[in-house]
């Protein structure tokens, strides 16, 4: 959820998850030298976010820079650069020849850079055809590039100003509308410089300016361009004392294998390479140890940890590599709470607002669960037995936190006082048994045998108390309250139920419904009332304070989309886990390939487009790794690494035709696999020694 509340937000690592219901504070804007703490808190209620969704977002964290379609930073709203949450330049208006250029187009060429052109016209006599094109080249690193093109058949004489000025606000504080005043300049070598007691903002230019303003934050050149000449004026913008942004995705240092997708169908291509470049912008370094590196939550609103969407996230993307899952594990065992006491074990996390139907649920809680099934499926896909050893510990705390949590019981209830046992979270917490008794039972620990009896105690009563018949053939209910009072909306968060999880061989793990009412949730999320055309919503239209806004009561949002269709594959339900598919991936062509955490759950028309949600995160975490997961779905993928085995489950439909994956990760090697449009798969690269499983 991106609205930047206390509930919402992700804190610290060791923050508390509130069971009393207490509101956490946010960290809106956290970049990674300051992921671990929280940014001013924010009154829940009292904020009205501007609106993000027509925002063009440079993204290479710790920076940011987020602009308008106009290309001029004029300090309203978002706009402006950047650094670790901070706003370092806020206003920074071209003026040339006494006049703002006409903004012509306005687009994204990489995850972290845009290109905005404007054109000039200065004939006396006028006439259609501009004098002077204008390229802005705007870079998340603090680097702005201004280059003007003579078009004129005479020489010209141009006066350049560009208007400067910074607020250091908080991006919590300009979310809010409190960013505060511009703070005075002062001339600054060959720039201009800005303090306050939160720190100082330089901008450096070259060429040095001919004339420097500081009342006015303005810098001068004078240029002479002959007929087709050009002149460029380059700014960096960057903390006082800050060197450049050393991005972690470069080269050798990103944890994500390029990988490259091939289809009948382009989308494919363009939707993988997309989601590699926004998970890659959306790396950040802990900085208690800068070598492991974990995902933000997303731009622009969670730009710090948020536990259980950096797991979420990792896991989805374990096909290009295990770096990015050891990392983000190795950073949450670092918050784990440890000690004596109900929390001993606990990943903290905040509470997440889930609509009005039920009360906010703790992400802590979620994370806990999501530890050890992100580690045992990373050892399958390739994680060494080194560093799958090194996290085990923090595994079993998790693992010994839902034991004596559920204690003599057979579900798991929220942490706070008269909880409600929620069905997603049943379906993580036998997930999280399972895979953690697989991976306990590998290394010669107890407890599995434990895991595996409460599990299956669990499927038997689950499939009777979280169950209602209907005239439609029934449904799983959302939760149960205390008294037994059932909570029965239908919402996305069954796919869960779906998403059983990874053992050895390729074999995924028992889910908690059984055939019949697997078959009926497919036919339910199949159905016009959950499947939008554009992907599942969050509640179904016919369901009570369904709002096709609502982030979670009528939204499409993907990383659930994603599961669904992934489970709805696995469990043999390939016509509706391909409508799902499709209906994504038109959303995707949309956005530009760039997919938002969510969009607006309005029925797709002939000749629509998918309705924009204002305050969506894009990119976002789990919506660049749902990418990823909705087509290595389609070659079906399943590796058993400490087996030396790959199984491969391909969707036998083919809905995009003929596709290839090359550049995966399986067992620390390249692998690549193709699939023809008569669903037969095909390794094409792998690891030596690796067999293809039956």
């Amino acid at each position: 959820m991106p609205l930047p509340t206390p509930s919402s937000m992700p804190s610290g690592p060791n923050s508390d998850p509130s069971p009393s219901g207490r509101s956490t504070q946010p960290s809106i804007g956290r970049g990674a030298a300051l992921a671990p703490q929280t940014a001013p808190g924010v009154q829940r209620g009292t904020v009205n976010l501007p609106p993000a969704h027509t925002a063009l977002i440079c993204v290479a964290l710790p920076g940011l820079a987020i602009s308008t379609e106009q290309g001029q930073l004029t300090g309203q709203g978002l706009e402006g650069f950047y650094r670790s949450g901070r706003r370092v330049l806020s206003r920074c208006r071209l003026r040339v020849a006494g006049r703002e250029p006409v903004a012509v187009q306005a687009r994204m060429v990489g995850p972290d850079q845009a290109r905005f052109m404007a054109v000039l016209s200065l004939s006396a006599e006028g006439g259609p055809d501009p004098d002077v094109l204008v390229e802005r080249m705007r870079y998340a690193d603090g680097t702005e590039r201004i280059t003007l093109r003579s078009a004129a058949n005479r020489p010209l004489r141009l006066p350049v100003e560009v208007a400067l000025g910074a607020d250091l606000a908080e991006l919590g504080a300009v979310a809010a509308g409190r960013a505060g005043p511009e703070l005075p300049a002062s001339v600054h070598d060959s720039g201009m410089r800005w303090s306050c007691a939160g720190g100082h903002s330089v901008v450096a230019a070259d060429p040095p300016p001919a004339d420097a303003l500081a009342s006015a934050g303005l810098l001068r050149w004078e240029f002479e361009l002959p007929p087709g000449g050009t002149r460029s004026v380059e700014l960096k913008v960057r903390p006082a004392g800050a060197g450049s942004i050393r991005a972690v995705a470069r080269g050798a240092t990103s944890p994500l294998a390029p990988a490259r997708a091939a289809s009948d169908d382009p989308r494919a291509e363009a939707l993988l390479r997309t989601s590699i470049e926004d998970l890659q912008a959306l790396l950040l370094r802990d900085p208690a140890q800068p070598s492991d590196t974990h995902l933000a939550a997303g731009a622009p609103w969670r730009c710090g940890m948020a536990p259980a969407e950096a797991l979420a996230a990792a896991r989805m993307a374990l096909p290009l590599g295990t770096r990015l899952a050891a990392g983000t594990l190795r950073t949450l065992a670092r918050t784990q709470l440890v000690g004596v006491g109900p929390r001993s074990g606990l990943i903290p996390g905040p509470r997440r607002h889930v609509g009005a139907q039920l009360p906010p649920s703790c992400t802590g809680q979620e994370a806990t669960l999501l530890f050890p099934v992100v580690l045992a499926e990373a050892r399958r896909w390739g994680l060494s037995e080194a560093e799958t050893e090194e996290l085990l510990p923090a595994a079993e705390r998790c693992l010994q936190w839902l034991r004596t949590t559920v204690g003599d019981g057979t579900y798991l209830a929220d942490p706070h006082p008269g909880g409600p046992w929620r069905c997603e979270a049943q379906a993580h917490a036998h997930r999280a048994a399972l895979l953690g008794a697989d991976l306990l039972d590998a290394y010669g620990r107890g407890g599995g045998v434990e895991l595996r009896q409460w599990a299956g105690r669990m499927r038997t009563a689950f499939r009777e108390d979280f169950w209602i018949e209907d005239r439609g053939g029934g449904r799983p209910v959302a939760a149960r309250l205390p008294g037994g009072r059932l909570v029965p909306h239908l919402g996305s968060g069954g796919a869960h139920l779906l998403d059983t999880g990874l053992l050895g061989a390729g074999a995924p793990a028992p889910g908690l419904l059984d055939h019949v009412q697997t078959e009926q949730l497919a036919r339910l999320f199949g159905g016009p009332a959950m499947d939008s055309g554009w992907g599942l919503r969050s509640l179904g239209v016919k369901e009570t304070g369904y709002n096709p806004f609502g982030h979670r009561s009528g939204s499409v949002r993907v990383h659930e989309t994603a599961l669904a269709v992934a489970g709805l594959a696995t469990a043999g339900y390939e016509k509706e886990a391909s409508s799902l598919l499709l209906g994504v991936l038109a959303a995707a062509e949309t956005f530009g390939h760039r997919l938002p955490e969510m969009y607006a759950g309005e029925q797709r028309t002939e000749g629509g487009s998918p309705v924009p949600h204002p305050t969506a995160c894009r990119p976002a975490a789990t919506a660049a790794a749902a990418g990823v997961l909705l087509l290595t779905t389609l070659t079906g993928i399943r590796p058993d690494a400490p087996a030396r085995t790959v199984t491969l489950r391909p969707v036998r439909g083919a809905p995009l035709g003929q596709i290839g994956l090359t550049g995966l990760r399986v067992a620390g090697a390249p692998f690549s696999v193709r699939v023809s449009r008569l669903g037969l798969a095909l390794v094409e690269e792998a690891a030596d020694g690796l067999q293809l499983g039956a």
